[in-house]
């Protein structure tokens, strides 16, 4: 497979690998842009329209980078701290404890007391505890054997959703988690809006941008342009995304920080780019500034490393070489290093599901979002070839388009 965009997801398509994809490419300036819509989107009728640069997206995971914004907006209010204790704002994650194991052949939850408290930083960089139960061992089994029973239908608020204990003492260990769910609620409780109001009001609206929606998407205007609303997926959870599974929007109630934002790749970059730029739109200078830091401790640093070395690293490295010196900024993966041909050092990284990536390259000053609309059954594979794809070519292209 060739290793430019057009030619590779192309050949993908043919291949029925994937229905096709949207790139959306700019420098600091706006002097470079590149944007690309290839393939087809199905319609629930089962009709074929060719792929649009604007079509409506499911952002999955990539909805943090906005959430931990909002979080942000509320630090700079003094209505929120990073590094204080939360408790009058969020006592149930005060009162959580950790589970570090079972006695009486598996019976009994072995739990400890907070031995320091949870901040809202350690929410924004994975450092606090509080992980996607699929991912310890321990809190999977505490949510089967005692976690509350879902109903067929019910849905779930952020603090049923995610009621089991945490997985490390905080600030002691790293894995990734629904932090920004909680930071989402956080927001909210702050505000007294609901986590898209004050997103519209203080994220979109400055930026212009009025087709974001948190799930389900019910304005009609989206739903025509939204892409994961098709006869495989027909309540428009975003399945491909999340490759082939229901997907972690069925059975939630409210706005989830973490995970059900949707909107059109040419929105997002905007938000992108303001960051890039650092044009004070949404954040002051000095806060994006902290944004590309790294703010793990060294405890926390190391359970990263470990974590992204582990067979479970290839999930949470963006497509980056294990050995490559990473930390966590606000928002997302923090790269410590140049890499060759790409990425520079502090470059800001994460994605989506296991088809949605964007990067912010502050050094080279580029930041791009890729998203791959997989077909199903999902290819794992040829989507992780073709996002190495993306992230490679865009380099490849702003060079070429420099040297002009």
């Amino acid at each position: 497979m060739a290793d430019d965009i057009e030619t590779s997801f192309q050949a993908a398509i043919d291949a029925g690998k994937i229905n096709g994809a949207v790139i959306c490419i700019t420098d600091a300036k706006g002097h470079f842009v590149y944007e690309k819509a290839l393939g087809k989107r199905i319609l629930l009728s089962g009709e074929k329209r060719l792929q649009q640069v604007d079509d409506v997206l499911y952002l999955a995971s990539a909805t943090k980078l906005i959430t931990t914004i909002a979080a942000l907006q509320c630090v700079e209010d003094s209505i929120l701290t990073l590094d204080g204790e939360l408790s009058s704002v969020a006592p149930e994650l005060a009162a959580k404890q950790v589970i570090t194991g079972f006695s009486d052949n598996g019976k009994t939850p072995l739990l400890k007391l907070q031995t320091s408290h949870i901040t809202l930083k350690m929410l924004l960089t994975h450092s606090s505890g509080v992980g996607y139960d699929f991912l310890n061992p321990h809190v999977a089994e505490w949510q089967e054997r005692f976690g509350p029973l879902q109903q067929e239908g019910e849905r779930r608020s952020v603090e049923v959703a995610f009621s089991y204990p945490l997985g490390f003492q905080p600030g002691e260990g790293w894995m990734y988690g629904p932090g920004l769910d909680w930071a989402g609620r956080m927001v909210e409780r702050v505000t007294g809006l609901t986590l898209g109001e004050c997103m519209q009001q203080r994220i979109f609206d400055p930026l212009d941008i009025t087709d974001a929606q948190f799930f389900p998407v019910t304005r009609e205007d989206l739903r025509a342009r939204l892409v994961d609303l098709n006869p495989q997926d027909p309540d428009g959870l975003g399945r491909a995304v999340v490759g082939g599974n229901t997907g972690m929007n069925k059975g939630i109630e409210g706005h989830f920080g973490g995970h059900s934002l949707f909107m059109p790749g040419t929105s997002y970059i905007k938000i992108l780019h303001s960051l890039l730029a650092n044009d004070g739109n949404l954040l002051k200078p000095g806060t994006v500034d902290n944004m590309f830091q790294n703010h793990l401790n060294p405890n926390s640093t190391a359970d990263q490393q470990a974590t992204l070395a582990s067979p479970l690293g290839v999930f949470f490295r963006m497509g980056i070489e294990p050995e490559t010196k990473m930390g966590h900024g606000l928002g997302g993966l923090l790269t410590l290093q140049d890499i060759d041909g790409w990425y520079g050092e502090r470059t800001l990284t994460w994605g989506g599901g296991m088809t949605f990536s964007w990067f912010i390259d502050r050094k080279n000053g580029l930041c791009g979002v890729g998203a791959i609309q997989a077909a199903l059954p999902f290819d794992g594979d040829a989507v992780a070839t073709l996002k190495q794809t993306f992230h490679r070519d865009v380099y490849r292209k702003h060079a070429a388009w420099k040297e002009r």
